[in-house]
């Protein structure tokens, strides 16, 4: 039981990290009130989780590895709890239409880049 809190621990703890610098660096680069760091760390996250879950059914990861990876570095890396804020921050400025488009795009792209990750790994 340790030995899977460390893993999920660590991996928590760098995709923790990477999520801030990404989002905060697309954020920056973007200049935009949409939200593109938090659905783009999502979508990276959605598409690496398809590639883990479908190694872990392949038998290429062991339970500690996909700990790890999926729920630890994913679990860190995707940001729901910050997309529901924004997503309620976008309609408290009155950007409506944005703020569907971010929930669509983050759901329906979401579900897309699971499935196509995980369609890389079960070829």
């Amino acid at each position: 039981m340790l030995q899977s809190i460390l893993a999920v621990g660590a991996g928590g703890f760098f995709g923790s990290i990477f999520r801030y610098l990404i989002s905060h660096y697309i954020t920056i680069s973007a200049q935009s009130t949409f939200p593109f760091g938090t659905l783009t760390v999502n979508l990276a996250g959605s598409f690496l989780i398809g590639i883990i879950i479908a190694s872990a059914l392949e038998g290429n990861l062991n339970k500690s590895m996909r700990l790890l990876l999926a729920t630890g570095f994913c679990g860190g890396f995707t940001t729901f709890s910050s997309f529901s804020y924004e997503f309620f921050s976008l309609l408290q400025h009155e950007q409506t239409g944005y703020a569907f488009l971010y929930a669509v795009a983050s759901f329906v792209l979401g579900l897309a880049f699971v499935w196509l990750g995980f369609s890389l790994v079960k070829v």
